[in-house]
């Protein structure tokens, strides 16, 4: 009987915060976040370097996972205006590590750690020089503030056109 009530108490009480978070505005975070697809226009590595031979355009390219919580942080980066306005210069393409592995490790001069961002030239090659401002893991921009990624951008843009 004991049970059997501790049981009861603890659906209702889950059944509880479910309905709790969810008349507070709460949601679900994506596995992986939420990279702002429709505004900075993703692609898939064989069209995004087809698209950038096409155009001459520089090649931004993220490594990410589902499960990474730095993964999700970074997503939210590519929500800011100016990293968005940026993009556009560029030709977006984001991977997932797991589902990617082979250009995950033709990627990864100094480890496959994730996220890792990337600028390639038009041809998909890529600027070893062009990497975040620190010791290690020199291809992890910071995953909490824009301005990290937007001077990686700001270089890129002027090293490659």
């Amino acid at each position: 009987m004991e049970q059997a009530t501790r049981t009861g108490f603890g659906s209702r009480l889950v059944g509880a915060l479910a309905l709790a978070l969810t008349l507070a505005g709460g949601q679900v975070a994506r596995a992986g976040g939420d990279w702002n697809d429709a505004a900075i226009g993703w692609q898939d590595y064989d069209k995004g370097l087809a698209a950038a031979k096409e155009t001459k355009r520089p090649i931004c390219l993220v490594f990410f996972t589902e499960w990474c919580p730095h993964c999700t942080s970074y997503s939210k980066v590519f929500h800011d205006p100016k990293v968005v306005a940026a993009s556009k210069q560029f030709v977006m393409i984001r991977l997932d590590k797991d589902k990617n592995a082979e250009l995950s490790k033709k990627f990864a001069p100094d480890g496959q750690y994730i996220p890792r961002t990337f600028f390639l030239r038009a041809d998909g090659t890529l600027d070893p020089d062009l990497k975040a401002p620190r010791d290690r893991f020199v291809y992890f921009y910071d995953e909490n503030d824009p301005a990290s990624l937007l001077a990686g951008m700001d270089a890129a843009q002027r090293r490659l056109n």
